[in-house]
């Protein structure tokens, strides 16, 4: 899913490429992305866009009249750049938002639709849709602290809490607490102050160290590239290979369809946590260390020969 640098620059290149030209019309593809019924979509079309922000992981973009339209890309929802009228036929196009210069597509690359739009006709409205999480960017350590303390979680988890923090999901939460040497289960309850004022510095630098890292990429174009998945990540996706500080090889717990990525000898003291599909099968045996998980691998090899 799109998260708070990616969705920025999003935002940046839209207001670039499309602020001030009119939406003509929008080409809906998918019976489930449009969420409402009032004001109809048709209201939208002829008025200029004055505005594109962001609202967590939403894009918002206010039209002439006060009329805004919120989308949700949600997990596998992507934007182009296309020809004014470019065909929307695919089988992963889900709505074509035609402007008087150019096409912008919504795709999404999965069997799951699950891409929203919906259409306001008033701020408040279209405000109702933040999950009320605080901004880490320009926050204060003081109100970051109050943040996590709010709730007893794991720091993962109340990074990627969108009612207590903004914007962070899993690929760059992963990315924050191996900046910040932590512990993804760790309980926000046992952080201490001088913990918080770490995990506060690291989530801020990562946030900022990304969005530039994108801007850069993208330059005056548009990001048609949009991954979780990215070389530089240092634990995101890199189950397996070594981390780039101490090169021990990162670990991961799988749950549901996500996984976190985390180096052990920078995070956990040298400790596996448990995943939870292969703790399944190795009960109580499941290892400590990655000296003992190594042995396990290759006792597993020697016994299967």
């Amino acid at each position: 899913m799109p998260e708070l640098p990616d969705v920025t620059v999003y935002v940046e290149r839209l207001q670039a490429m499309f602020g001030g030209h009119a939406l003509q019309g929008v080409r809906v593809r998918s019976p489930s992305l449009l969420r409402t019924a009032v004001p109809p979509l048709s209201a939208t079309y002829g008025r200029k866009a004055v505005e594109f922000s962001r609202l967590g992981k939403r894009i918002v973009m206010r039209l002439e009249g006060d009329l805004f339209l919120v989308l949700h890309l949600m997990i596998a929802g992507r934007l182009h750049v296309k020809p004014l009228g470019h065909g929307a036929t695919g089988k992963i196009d889900q709505a074509a938002f035609d402007f008087d210069h150019q096409t912008l597509l919504l795709t999404e690359a999965s069997s799951h639709k699950r891409a929203q739009l919906y259409v306001h006709d008033s701020l408040e409205a279209a405000r109702a849709h933040d999950r009320g999480g605080m901004e880490v960017l320009g926050s204060k350590l003081k109100d970051f602290a109050a943040a996590l303390r709010s709730e007893n979680h794991t720091i993962k988890r109340t990074l990627t809490d969108p009612r207590i923090l903004s914007g962070i999901g899993n690929a760059y939460s992963d990315e924050i607490l191996h900046h910040a040497k932590m512990s993804p289960v760790k309980m926000t309850k046992n952080l201490t102050d001088a913990e918080i004022k770490t995990l506060h510095k690291s989530s801020i630098a990562m946030l900022e160290l990304w969005t530039d890292r994108l801007r850069e990429e993208v330059g005056d174009g548009f990001p048609e590239k949009v991954t979780a998945f990215r070389p530089q990540m240092a634990v995101h996706g890199k189950y397996g290979k070594p981390c780039p500080v101490r090169g021990t090889k990162v670990q991961r717990i799988a749950y549901a369809n996500n996984e976190t990525n985390y180096c052990p000898t920078c995070q956990t003291d040298g400790k596996l946590l448990a995943d939870r599909g292969l703790s399944r099968l190795l009960k109580q045996d499941w290892p400590k260390t990655l000296e003992e998980l190594e042995d396990y691998k290759a006792s597993r090899k020697t016994n299967t020969k």
